[in-house]
């Protein structure tokens, strides 16, 4: 486990079996445990729980991040995680979600799987995090991207940090082609044009 690569998943909450994003979602799970990948997911059901049945039925270890607030509410962990990481806060659970992982996924999601795709996005863009892989998946992200950079304020290269893929065949090769060959993305150093010191020609 020590050597091993954990790649964290993000998607809906509220994905249902039998639906084609459960299907994509298990699809993943199992691609990904099948490369030798540990999956970290927020350790509840829907695409969280998809990944990890799948996960855990082709053999690759299962880890879930869960939050007291989840617990009081009576949400109970999905039955196939092998490590549960408990943490008291939402805001540590998202802190832990993006700090651990090796690489981040993100499939089809709502407004918690944007809250964790930005905060990764945002967190390489400034080198808060080392450089590793963030693969979006599927039509959304394909159409979403190219929106979000027409109308707001981002440049190319903060687009260049995101790897788009079709569908979940297609994670585990982007992941790999990403560890051979890392894009050389310069972090964002801030919005101010420093002035040289007094003295400088």
């Amino acid at each position: 486990m020590a050597d091993q690569k954990m790649i964290g998943v993000y998607g809906s909450a509220n994905t249902q079996p039998g639906t084609p994003d459960y299907e994509e979602a298990y699809s993943l799970g199992t691609y990904l445990a099948r490369a030798g990948y540990a999956v970290m997911t927020g350790g509840y059901g829907g695409t969280m729980g998809a990944v990890s049945e799948a996960a855990a039925d082709a053999g690759g270890h299962v880890i879930g991040v869960t939050v007291g607030l989840f617990r009081e509410r009576g949400l109970t962990p999905n039955p196939w995680l092998h490590e549960e990481i408990h943490l008291p806060t939402l805001a540590a659970r998202l802190n832990h979600l993006i700090a651990a992982p090796d690489a981040y996924v993100v499939l089809r999601g709502g407004i918690g799987t944007l809250a964790e795709m930005a905060l990764a996005w945002s967190l390489l863009q400034v080198a808060e995090v080392p450089a590793r892989p963030l693969v979006l998946v599927g039509q959304m992200w394909r159409e979403f991207v190219p929106h979000f950079a027409a109308i707001s304020t981002i440049t190319e290269r903060d687009v260049r940090f995101l790897q788009i893929v079709d569908d979940a065949r297609d994670v585990v090769g982007a992941l790999r082609g990403w560890w051979q060959n890392p894009p050389n993305v310069p972090p964002r150093m801030g919005d101010v044009v420093k002035t040289p010191p007094l003295g400088d020609v």
